[in-house]
């Protein structure tokens, strides 16, 4: 089975390598960029047939040069929500995008794309309706505008292609991503240091650290990508778990499995606070009207499309990660 992985590199597209290997697959094509050459260390245990620059991929697709393929699994894409450029986000995300999907539909070539949450912006509706979709930056917008661009295409489609927004993803193989790794990748680094988390004070009508996400294990969403090329349904899904969880929630997690590995017991929240070991601080005025207090995906088309992954909870999935990345030291 020959299949395309880009951004393999990538959080979610190493990721989805590793899934893939442990299935017994290796005929892959791993595409990304190199530039940022730490991102490197995320290959190194999976296995694929070739590696090949974006650049040079998007070339032999536009001459029409490369061979067919069972699935491509596009996880590429500029994922910074702080990126201003927006010539630059469209022609990354969008314009290429584009080319892939016509050259999949050339070749009869079932596409698996990341999309994201972020195209609700400030919801409060996560379901996959336009009325829904109000991107908050460049980022959101160019991956709202590839969907627009494929549900154009669903009527007349010559093999499958399925969306999948991503909520708010978290797990191993994050660290090159900087500050837009997961806020539980951040407050085990935050409690290493410091011996505490910080979280923000209440806004948006939530109390301290109360604020919600839709957190979803990365595991679980290689699991999605790995459900639809089985069992492709043309469409956009979201995949998050359909339960929003706190930032409280999180950082409990966070602090209690740090100290189960130290043998020391699990503390509940409150307590948590009143020994500072979560500590909250000021909203910052300069994310007010920009930032998600709430998400949670509806899962109603997911599940009518035949995914039935249990996800795993923040509890489950944080303990897990936090785990993993002990190991790594």
């Amino acid at each position: 089975m020959r299949i395309i992985v880009t951004g393999a590199a990538g959080f979610i597209g190493a990721n989805n390598i590793r899934a893939l290997n442990e299935r017994g697959e290796s005929d892959i094509l791993a595409v990304d960029n190199l530039a940022r050459s730490e991102k490197f260390r995320n290959l190194t245990d999976c296995e694929f047939a070739e590696y090949i620059d974006k650049t040079e991929f998007l070339d032999l697709i536009r001459r029409r040069a490369l061979p067919k393929a069972d699935v491509v699994f596009h996880q590429g894409a500029c994922s910074d929500t702080m990126e201003t450029d927006g010539r630059y986000m469209l022609d990354n995300n969008y314009r290429y995008s584009v080319e892939l999907l016509r050259w999949c539909q050339e070749t009869s070539t079932p596409l698996i794309y990341a999309s994201s949450g972020s195209v609700y912006g400030l919801g409060p509706v996560f379901a996959e309706s336009r009325e829904n979709e109000k991107p908050l930056n460049v980022y959101g917008y160019s991956k709202f505008l590839f969907d627009q661009f494929v549900r154009r295409q669903l009527s007349a489609l010559t093999a499958p292609v399925v969306g999948l927004r991503y909520f708010n993803v978290y797990g191993p193989r994050e660290s090159h991503k900087g500050r837009m790794a997961s806020v539980a990748f951040h407050h085990f680094n935050q409690f290493r240091a410091d011996g505490r988390v910080k979280l923000f004070e209440g806004s948006h009508g939530y109390a301290d650290g109360g604020q919600e996400r839709d957190f979803i294990h990365v595991d679980d969403v290689v699991r999605g990508n790995l459900h639809f090329a089985e069992r492709p349904v043309s469409g956009i899904y979201n995949l998050g778990t359909g339960r929003a969880q706190s930032f409280n929630d999180v950082a409990a997690t966070v602090v209690n499995t740090l100290r189960e590995a130290t043998g020391k017991p699990a503390l509940p929240l409150q307590r948590l606070v009143v020994e500072g070991l979560i500590e909250y601080i000021a909203f910052p005025e300069a994310l007010r009207g920009k930032y998600q207090a709430y998400t949670q995906a509806d899962l109603t088309r997911l599940r009518d499309a035949g995914c039935d992954i249990a996800f795993m909870t923040v509890e489950q999935g944080t303990a897990q990660y936090v785990r993993w990345l002990l190991t790594q030291e």
